[in-house]
């Protein structure tokens, strides 16, 4: 699984920084095609302890505002849903991903 963020990153470095607070972090992300909405989620991205989570969103974010609101009803709902995890860092699915690689 390709993970945005780690650009080559050795396990340890990685180690290393979930200990210092980094995460693996999923935007979301509507849009809406005639009366059909669709919610989806990005690739992992892994934050680093020292970055922030709102840039990294905001492709994501911009998505939803243009593509998705429009979709009736589940597009206006599930764009404030997106808006609103994107704006508080995205969904963390560190355990998730630490799980996943542990049985690999």
């Amino acid at each position: 699984m390709a993970v945005k963020g780690m650009g080559g990153m050795s396990d340890e470095q990685v180690r290393s920084e979930l200990q210092r607070g980094a995460r693996f972090v999923v935007y979301t992300y509507v849009f809406s095609i005639l009366i059909m909405t669709f919610k989806r989620g990005s690739a992992v991205h892994f934050i680093k302890a020292d970055e922030g989570t709102f840039l990294k969103g905001l492709p994501y974010t911009f998505i939803s505002l243009i593509f998705g609101w429009w979709g009736i009803p589940w597009g206006l709902i599930y764009t404030f849903q997106a808006l609103y995890q994107n704006s508080v860092g995205g969904r963390d699915v560190t355990n998730e991903i630490l799980s996943a690689m542990r049985h690999h």
